[in-house]
């Protein structure tokens, strides 16, 4: 052991990746539904591996973390500047009430049990769940040059301590206030409503959203219907109003021919249709005629294509909005499988607003996605290769922006480089979904920069603070948990009564929008399964791009206040 502990110390990057690879393990097993998480595993396990008195350069965990922060601000852009636009200013401006409640319950927290910056700006990122918070209040701490060198080390040591702590009942806490005691506080039965509000989205029509790729099927029917003898394929498929059913391919004597609206149906035709699978069981035969086998008439590639909203002319309408346009040629033969917004699904059906920057996943025959997809936006074709000349001058520029010093009654003021890269990254998300043919970072790139990027730096800090963890544990442990009960209690029950009686949030949105706000993914999970639906999502992107830009610089915010 003690060969292993040398070399340890000798090769710090060997603690690192030791350090990553059992605190992603420990912090994916779960207790009773409840799991650490990647960041407070490595955390913990960092400390532990601290013990050995690893020396490791800061300038390591300085780059990871910028990674993490552009990655991040990358990632929720597009949502941040849509949330500016009229119809999402209610949630922005809420999201911004929410976070400086936040900012204001951690900081009265803190002075009231008579706690240190450092330890201040821990509580702030344990109770509201911001790990990013540790790096920018440690910028800021290093950057406080009126206070000596051994104050600001202990101020720094404190961070990891106070998170590690208050993050426990940060993320147990929020899940079970919102996703439990949240309808209770409303006074409503949270099914009913998400039921109700789908209703109310879909018109009291069936619902568009989708188990897989086998709900849409493609069948073969012998057309004896002789009203429709005479007339165009646009005629038939206006006998299945809402279902959205296409003919697609026409067998005749002289061989087959594709079929669009104007093509006129000929007695004896064999017709090949694609649609639901329940609509063309139940409908098919009674409107169409016999269903025959054909297996060459329906044997076309089909394809599967996620592609990415940039046309500005259909962004802010409904699904039916869409369909009910005049280029009626714009969503013929195709059918939308899913919405991903910010990294989270969106219920589909008639009622869903598209935003720009909504990935849109299409399946139908090939030529019919090839033909929307310029009509859509960009077709965001998987490819392992990532634009690092916009990610590396991303942060570059953000950098140079946020290392300017304001300085305000003696005290430094900046947003650091860790801010600017943020900023920067905010930015450079919103263009990538305005002009997606520049910038890509794949999803798997984007989870390495999001998540290794933040495990990292916090093993670095783990590691370092090692030796003091143990000895402020001890001292504050308890102490802090009680805090951080109070930091992160305080601001959710006040929002679930803001969201729902103030701002006049419908209640299957309100609790959405607290989670978006406080950026707490464990809830937002925990309320759509009690939910028994995704719409309590459709309140949780906007806020979730602005409390995670907000809660991450009151990391600055609340250093300044406290010292």
């Amino acid at each position: 052991m003690e060969w292993l502990f040398d070399t340890l110390r000798k090769y710090p990057e060997l603690a690192i990746f030791l350090t990553l690879g059992v605190g992603y393990w420990i912090g994916a097993k779960k207790f009773k539904g409840f799991s650490l998480g990647a960041v407070t595993g490595t955390l913990l396990v960092g400390v532990l591996v601290g013990q050995l008195n690893i020396q490791i350069a800061p300038v390591v965990k300085q780059v990871f973390f910028l990674l993490f922060l552009f990655g991040l601000g990358y990632g929720v852009g597009p949502q941040f500047f849509r949330g500016m636009k009229s119809d999402g200013l209610p949630q922005v401006l809420f999201a911004v009430v929410l976070c400086v409640i936040c900012l204001l319950a951690s900081w009265g927290t803190a002075v009231a049990f008579g706690f240190d910056p450092g330890t201040g700006a821990g509580l702030l990122s344990g109770a509201q769940t911001i790990s990013a918070v540790m790096g920018v209040a440690t910028d800021t701490i290093n950057g406080l040059t009126s206070v000596d060198e051994a104050t600001r080390k202990h101020w720094i040591d404190s961070i990891p301590v106070a998170y590690a702590v208050c993050y426990i009942f940060g993320t147990i806490g929020s899940a079970w206030l919102l996703a439990t005691v949240g309808p209770k506080l409303m006074r409503v039965d949270l099914v009913k409503v998400c039921q109700e509000y789908e209703a109310q989205m879909s018109g009291g029509q069936d619902s568009l959203e989708l188990s897989g790729y086998r709900k849409f099927i493609a069948r073969v029917y012998r057309l004896d219907q002789a009203d429709l003898v005479g007339k165009t394929v646009a005629d038939l498929e206006a006998r299945f109003p809402d279902a959205r059913v296409f003919v697609e391919r026409i067998r005749r004597s002289d061989g087959i021919i594709d079929a669009d609206p104007a093509t006129v149906l000929q007695a004896g035709d064999i017709l090949g249709v694609a649609g639901r699978h329940d609509v063309l069981v139940e409908q098919g035969a009674s409107r169409i005629g016999p269903e025959v086998e054909d297996h060459e008439l329906i044997n076309q590639p089909a394809e599967l294509l996620e592609v990415v909203l940039t046309n500005k002319n259909l962004a802010g309408k409904t699904l039916r909005e869409i369909a009910a346009l005049p280029n009626a040629s714009l969503g013929r033969g195709v059918f939308l499988r899913k919405v991903v917004r910010g990294g989270h699904e969106m219920p589909v059906n008639w009622g869903l607003k598209l935003d720009r920057g909504d990935h849109l996943f299409i399946v139908g025959a090939k030529r019919d996605v090839e033909r929307v997809v310029d009509k859509l936006g960009y077709a965001d074709r998987q490819t392992a290769q990532t634009d690092m000349v916009f990610v590396g001058f991303g942060i570059v520029i953000g950098g140079l922006l946020g290392s300017l010093v304001l300085t305000v009654a003696g005290i430094p003021v900046t947003l650091s480089t860790s801010g600017g890269s943020l900023i920067a990254g905010l930015v450079f998300g919103y263009l990538r979904s305005l002009h997606p043919t520049f910038g890509r970072v794949p999803e798997p790139v984007h989870w390495f920069l999001t998540s290794v990027g933040l495990t990292t730096f916090v093993a670095v800090v783990g590691i370092s603070s090692g030796p003091g963890f143990v000895e402020g544990f001890r001292q504050l442990g308890f102490k802090l948990f009680l805090a951080g009960i109070v930091a992160t209690s305080v601001p959710m029950v006040v929002g679930v009564l803001l969201a729902r009686y103030v701002f006049k949030f419908h209640p299957a949105i309100a609790l959405g929008v607290c989670a978006g706000s406080r950026t707490t993914t464990a809830a937002i999970g925990q309320i759509t399964e009690n939910a028994k639906s995704q719409v309590p999502a459709l309140g949780y992107t906007i806020p979730y791009a602005i409390g995670n830009t907000l809660l991450i610089i009151w990391g600055i915010v609340i250093v300044l206040l406290m010292v």
